[in-house]
C-alpha cells in the first residue's frame, strides 16, 4: 500500500458495528460464502475504519451503518448490503432486484432494524477478533 492510500483500497471493505452481534453475524455469514476473501472487513470502531471513512470524505464515527467502500466507490445502508450479496455470487446476486424498491422506502426499513439491532440482538463489550485463518481479511 502506498502513502495516502486508503486501507484496503484492492479490495471492497465492508465496514460494520464491531461490537453489535448482528453486524458480526453478518461478517461470519459472509466470510464461507465468499472463499476467495475479496471482501475485507473492518469494524467502523478501528482506526483502519475510521481511516477508510475519512478518506471517503465520512465522518469517522458518525455513521451507525454498514458501509462498503469498493473501487472508491461508498455504498451505505441497504445499496451496502445488496451490493454486498451481489460480491457473494449466485444465489445471493439476486437480492439485486431489491433496487426495484425505492432507496427511501428500504432506507427506512434498515433504519428499523439499525436502531433496535442493540435491544434485538445484543451488543459485545469490545469488538470480535477474527480467528486465524480469515484475520488477513480484518483490517487492523
Amino acid at each position: 500500500m502506498s502513502d495516502g492510500e486508503a486501507p484496503g483500497s484492492d479490495h471492497p471493505v465492508l465496514l460494520f458495528d464491531g461490537v453489535c452481534n448482528l453486524c458480526n453475524g453478518v461478517v461470519q455469514f459472509v466470510i464461507p460464502r465468499d472463499p476467495e476473501g475479496r471482501i475485507h472487513f473492518a469494524p467502523l470502531q478501528s482506526d483502519a475504519g475510521k481511516a477508510l471513512l475519512s478518506g471517503q470524505g465520512l465522518p469517522p464515527g458518525a455513521l451507525d451503518s454498514v458501509v462498503l467502500v469498493e473501487d472508491g466507490e461508498v455504498y451505505r445502508k441497504s445499496d451496502a448490503v445488496i451490493r454486498t450479496a451481489e460480491l457473494l455470487g449466485w444465489p445471493y446476486r439476486a437480492a439485486a432486484v431489491g433496487r426495484a424498491v425505492p432507496a427511501s422506502v428500504r432506507d427506512a426499513l434498515y433504519d428499523v432494524v439499525a436502531d433496535n439491532r442493540y435491544d434485538v440482538f445484543g451488543r459485545k463489550d469490545r469488538c470480535m477478533v477474527p480467528d486465524e485463518d480469515v484475520q488477513d481479511r480484518f483490517l487492523g
